[in-house]
């Protein structure tokens, strides 16, 4: 029979609580850039709709599924301005690149 004696020891114990710890730094950081996106978000859909803008099902989708921060942050500077919902897209690419 395999000795197990690893397996209950405070080494192994100590191995394992790091793993966790990890975990939860990990799961923290993911629920944080998550709130940031769904945050920019609610404020890119709240200025076009407080400037009258209409915003079609399909943009609103497309602001509310986007996981680039960077992209979002372009995106709420272009809302301050647009005319149109579909504008604050432009080409997609980040401005002063």
């Amino acid at each position: 029979m395999a000795d197990l004696s690893f397996y209950i020891s405070p080494l192994s114990e100590e191995i394992r609580e790091e793993g966790r710890a990890q975990g939860r730094m990990e799961g923290r950081a993911q629920a944080c850039l998550e709130g940031r996106a769904q945050a920019r978000a609610e404020s890119i859909l709240f200025i076009l709709g407080a400037r009258g803008v209409d915003v079609p099902d399909a943009t609103r989708e497309k602001v509310t599924t986007c996981g680039d921060p960077e992209l979002m942050r372009q995106w709420l500077r272009r809302a301050v301005l647009a005319t149109t919902a579909e504008e604050i897209f432009g080409d997609d690419e980040p401005v002063g690149r």
